[in-house]
């Protein structure tokens, strides 16, 4: 009756046992897993926000199927700002960038074609592959006090099938971002092999270590890549459902990707009216937002790394983003960790496996929850791990 491509399993891990049993029974939570920053307590500039989605252009439907051209140039004027020049005719507006990984995958792959993903990473990739009939193949990141590609792994991992690269950076939730020599092999690989890559730069705007440069597709334009941001953490408004795609590569692969995207979104029009008309406003609200979220990740990471430092558990380096990772004693597994923490103290975190660390145990959290909530929280894991 139903796809094999939903066929998902729908038992329930220990965590979210343990959680369904702490809320039904009406006792506190330290969500130390909050990622929506519009629930955390932030000012945001609602007045503006608002004016910005209700003028009368918002009654006008004008389909284009790359976005408006208005919106478009804002975001190539976002990366005019950032130092790059961008041209917004290489560049496709989507509903998020979960609909950008998924135009993505029809762009460049077949049913059964493969595309590589980092791992430690989001859980999504497999479920977005899946749902469009591609397979994905992991390729590992390192961790020696910093993190690097598995060059090797990556290599091995390419086969005929292959049809993309994902890179993630920052990543999420390692924080790491792509080095300078990891980044020169990896442009030369693709641009020698005329194989792309899916460059996944969401954290961009939220450096928290390091002063290196970022190194991203936009360096060099002979390598084929598509380049992912949105509203969701550029600006901290994941509910207005905006994100991009920019082409990028030699003309001659730039101009027939661009030709077949034009198809898949024009297909769908997926997004709306009102945040396409709003976005030269809402980016240009952007500096004030992102300074707010980065106080409050930088204070968030200096209390974490304060509270453990007398604690056997190991904060890992990160030099961008909204999360953090502790390696935890090798005393008990990480379901017994977090399912402990969260009954004996009503904490909650997420554990290494959802994220497919390999080398167990791993706390993962969200630098994003109000000081007091991340404190506590730190707080009785760091009892814990006493």
């Amino acid at each position: 009756m139903f796809s094999a491509r939903t066929s998902y399993p729908f038992t329930k891990n220990p965590l979210t046992l343990a959680l369904d049993a702490r809320r039904q029974s009406g006792q506190r939570i330290l969500d130390l897993t909050e990622s929506n920053p519009t629930r955390v307590g932030f000012r945001y500039p609602e007045e503006q926000i608002l004016k910005s989605l209700g003028t009368s252009r918002c009654m006008v439907y004008e389909p284009e199927a790359f976005g408006l051209t208005s919106a478009r140039q804002a975001v190539a004027a976002y990366y005019g700002d950032r130092g790059h020049d961008v041209d917004y005719r290489h560049i496709a507006l989507t509903a998020s960038t979960s609909e950008a990984y998924s135009f993505l995958f029809k762009l460049l792959a077949d049913p059964d074609d493969e595309v590589l993903i980092p791992q430690p990473s989001y859980p999504l990739f497999d479920f977005l592959a899946r749902l469009n009939s591609v397979r994905t193949t992991p390729y590992s990141l390192v961790y020696d006090g910093s993190w690097h590609l598995d060059r090797p792994a990556l290599t091995a991992g390419l086969g005929p099938r292959t049809r993309a690269i994902i890179v993630v950076s920052p990543n999420n939730p390692t924080g790491s971002r792509i080095d300078h020599e990891d980044w020169d092999w990896l442009a030369d690989l693709c641009s020698d092999r005329e194989l792309p890559l899916i460059w996944d730069e969401v954290f961009h705007d939220y450096p928290l270590e390091g002063n290196d440069p970022v190194y991203s597709p936009l360096r060099r334009p002979d390598v084929p890549a598509f380049l992912l941001n949105g509203l969701s953490k550029t600006v901290g408004l994941p509910q207005l459902k905006l994100a991009w795609i920019t082409a990028i590569g030699r003309a001659e692969f730039r101009e027939a990707a661009l030709q077949r995207l034009e198809i898949i979104a024009d297909t769908f029009l997926s997004v709306g009216t009102p945040v396409q008309q709003a976005l030269p406003e809402l980016l240009a609200l952007r500096q004030p937002i992102q300074q707010e979220i980065q106080a409050r990740l930088l204070g968030n990471l200096a209390a974490l790394r304060l509270i453990l430092a007398m604690s056997p558990a190991e904060v890992l380096r990160m030099e961008a983003g909204w999360y953090a990772l502790i390696r935890l004693p090798r005393v008990r597994s990480e379901d017994e960790w977090v399912v402990e923490l969260l009954q004996k103290t009503g904490t909650l975190v997420h554990p290494g496996y959802f994220y497919d660390l390999q080398d167990e145990p791993f706390a993962v959290v969200s630098l994003l929850p109000s000081p007091p909530v991340f404190e506590e929280g730190i707080q009785a894991l760091q009892a814990c791990c006493k």
